[in-house]
């Protein structure tokens, strides 16, 4: 355990999240998380365009955020809307087509007594977010350093878009001006500091050359018509852009060394992963080889995915890699990957070794087994139950028609439920899925998931974007007696230091690392704030803190069960 160096800094708590009691409240049967999208106000429906030609870009959308876009310490919410395929073409903007994706302002109402009343109200026309072509996903980052979180909005058959916060509820479109309009189809994108210069990058994971017009007749497995698999294309490649510092980026693809291979990209998560102080980037492909770029520190990226055993599972053979997301979960100081797989492939679990080597520990974990039946994508590791160690949570849906559901004439048979692991320490997971709630018993067709505290409670809820069918959001309701520290880490200017390190440090208490991070799980942005479970202690923990560009900094005794705010000095 490295010691933490007392500094003096400020602290700055804030009070938005209510103390947990000290004595469990047992209620036996109450449901773990609960869905409350629509009495929330989140009345959204995806509507994914399909005609009944098979076109692929139905089944992969839609992502959804979570982000604070007016600063007022809630959790507001964004939603990805489809279009109609194969009318007048390809159904982009060339034709006149909108998609409605639709912008949310969270209206918590905290009393107080603590009680909470969640509340979203529809701000799209306001906002000024016109939003073209077909969407895919969608990024959340503070990428002009003014303190008020952008979006970076994702496209098949149209130019992506990114939306400048003005700090007054409304967005601009600055896609043209800031050089990141490019036109292919992508899926996720991640805001980066890559080269530790203070001003987020932004990589772009690009899936297949394809469009409605070259689109191929495949057949599943009993011989009908089937949705095809990406190998019947050409994979693209990805795109990293720098930013300037002035409201621009400089397309660094070439330079970087990324575009010396395809994907098809559908998943992106950004970590330290060889612990040498610089963000790497680990790409999860849709039926070809994953990707890890490890950052020489020079503007230049070398894929080490093979060497590093993340590129194909024990197996030797290449997967089809959806949702990914980088974390902690074994307490030992390094970013592990857990990464979602098409149905009877299984999750993978890749435990770090610490320099950036790792061993596919899906089996043994209990992971892979239990989920051969699912195809997953959006996925997190996240502590829903306060108790230090990382759980996980996947949202599936697949993507090839069941034909049990065919026959049935199941008009979107592509359905399947959720999957919730509880971590039960020792690398082992089980999965508690039956006991989590209704919720997790409805089968849908699960895309992108967001995950943050929505409510300012304490604990992590989940945004989740069904293709096809009604948002979810699963409002966390384990009320366990376990405590919690929230940090919201930021630099000057107030933006989110995405990537920044922390170690959380108790007393007799494992110590505990997490990362400030929006990106992960698939075509969708989280809350960038972290928080800790502490288990029964109510110690207040120390925390040290390692910024995106190597400094240090320490805060002794952070207050428990209560969100601090801690600034880069």
């Amino acid at each position: 355990m490295r010691p933490l160096v007392p500094t003096g800094l400020l602290i700055v708590t804030t009070l938005t999240g209510c103390g947990r009691g000290a004595e469990p409240v047992v209620r036996p049967q109450q449901d773990w998380f609960v869905d409350q999208a629509r009495e929330s106000g989140l009345d959204f429906v995806h509507i994914n365009g399909m005609s009944g030609k098979l076109y692929m870009p139905e089944i992969l959308a839609p992502g959804v955020a979570l982000f604070d876009f007016d600063n007022d310490g809630d959790l507001d919410v964004y939603l990805v809307q489809g279009l109609p395929l194969g009318v007048r073409g390809s159904g982009s903007d060339d034709d006149g087509s909108r998609s409605s994706d639709r912008l949310f302002r969270n209206d918590l109402n905290v009393a107080p007594g603590g009680n909470r009343a969640l509340h979203f109200t529809d701000v799209t026309r306001e906002s000024g977010i016109v939003s073209h072509g077909y969407g895919m996903g969608v990024a959340a980052a503070d990428f002009n350093n003014d303190g008020w979180v952008d979006l970076y909005l994702t496209k098949f058959d149209a130019p992506n878009q990114l939306f400048r916060n003005n700090g007054n509820g409304t967005f601009n479109d600055v896609s043209k001006a800031s050089g990141t309009d490019h036109q292919s189809w992508s899926v996720s994108a991640s805001f980066v500091d890559v080269n530790r210069d203070g001003w987020l990058d932004l990589y772009v994971g690009n899936y297949i050359r394809y469009s409605l017009e070259n689109n191929t007749p495949c057949f599943g497995a009993s011989g009908a018509l089937d949705y095809c698999m990406p190998q019947t294309y050409q994979p693209l490649q990805d795109r990293l852009y720098i930013n300037r510092g002035d409201g621009t980026f400089i397309d660094a693809s070439v330079k970087s060394g990324i575009t010396r291979e395809y994907g098809p990209a559908l998943g992106v998560s950004t970590a330290d992963f060889n612990r040498d102080g610089w963000m790497d980037i680990y790409v999860a492909n849709d039926g070809k080889e994953n990707q890890l770029w490890l950052n020489k520190k020079d503007g230049t990226f070398e894929n080490t995915a093979l060497l590093s055993g993340v590129a194909l599972p024990v197996t030797g053979k290449a997967e089809a890699s959806m949702g990914v997301d980088a974390g902690d979960f074994d307490d030992d100081g390094d970013e592990d990957l857990f990464v979602t797989e098409l149905t009877s492939e299984g999750s993978n679990l890749y435990v770090n070794d610490g320099s950036g080597v790792f061993d596919d520990r899906s089996t043994p974990s209990g992971l892979g087994s239990p989920s051969v039946a699912f195809t997953g994508f959006g996925t997190a590791w996240f502590d829903y139950d306060n108790d230090g160690r990382l759980d996980l949570l996947s949202v599936n849906g697949t993507v090839q028609i069941i034909e049990s559901l065919r026959q049935a004439k199941d008009p979107l048979p592509l359905h399947q439920r959720k999957l919730l692991f509880h971590n039960a320490g020792g690398g082992r997971f089980e999965e508690v899925s039956g006991r989590a709630g209704a919720v997790f018993a409805l089968s849908e067709v699960g895309r992108g998931a967001a995950f943050g505290d929505v409510d300012n409670d304490g604990d992590v809820d989940v945004l989740i974007g069904n293709n096809h069918g009604p948002t979810r959001l699963l409002i966390n309701q384990i009320v366990s007696g376990q405590h919690w520290i929230g940090l919201r880490l930021v630099g000057v200017g107030g933006r989110d230091m995405l990537g920044a390190r922390v170690e959380v440090v108790q007393a007799g208490a494992t110590t505990r690392w997490r990362r400030a991070r929006s990106d992960g799980s698939y075509a969708s942005a989280n809350d960038p704030r972290v928080i800790v479970g502490l288990g029964e202690s109510t110690t207040p923990p120390d925390v040290r803190v390692t910024w995106p560009d190597g400094k240090v900094d320490s805060w002794m005794a952070l207050p428990v069960d209560r969100y601090s705010t801690l600034r880069e000095r």
